[in-house]
């Protein structure tokens, strides 16, 4: 099912479609911060939590990949917290040098956009993701979907916790 955002009220559309709760996660190539390829199978085995912003450069983006890098203290070693943007690698790493990151996983659709259209959140004509959260199960499969419905806010972080606690 396509969907759209608003981004200070004005409507986005998005390309691709959100994978439905219950179907095995799509795949996905991304860059880590090296721009070493990274695939979706590289997590297999481990619940995934995985944030989509759109920069980590804007301020909601830097708070909300902060709060994820606070919350993955006390998720256990079983979960892996992802955050995934359009930025390229190196700025990643530049800005998770900044901030202190040091438990989330920071990847770059840059290249190919495939986790944007994939998981059905790429920004048409933007080229950047809306911001959404993604959660799934050691088994691959998909647990749970927040798509934050202004890309100007942050997400509904008890929801994420909530959800992650279920598994």
């Amino acid at each position: 099912m396509k969907h759209k955002v608003t981004m200070h009220g004005n409507p986005l559309n998005l390309i691709g479609n959100i994978p439905e709760i219950g179907q095995k996660a799509p795949d996905f190539t991304v860059f880590d911060n090296t721009l070493a390829l990274k695939h979706f199978s590289d997590y297999y085995g481990k619940t995934l939590v995985i944030s989509a912003v759109p920069s980590l450069d804007t301020p909601v983006c830097d708070m909300e990949t902060r709060k994820f890098n606070e919350m993955a203290a006390n998720l256990g070693d079983n979960v892996q917290v992802l955050t995934i943007s359009m930025d390229l690698p190196f700025a990643q790493a530049r800005w998770c040098g900044a901030a202190g990151i040091e438990r989330v996983q920071t990847l770059s659709d840059y290249a190919q956009a495939s986790f944007g259209e994939n998981y059905g959140i790429l920004i048409e004509n933007l080229r950047l993701l809306a911001r959404a959260v993604f959660i799934i199960d050691k088994n691959g499969i998909l647990q749970y979907v927040q798509l934050v419905p202004e890309v100007s806010q942050e997400p509904d972080y008890d929801a994420v916790l909530n959800a992650v606690k279920q598994l």
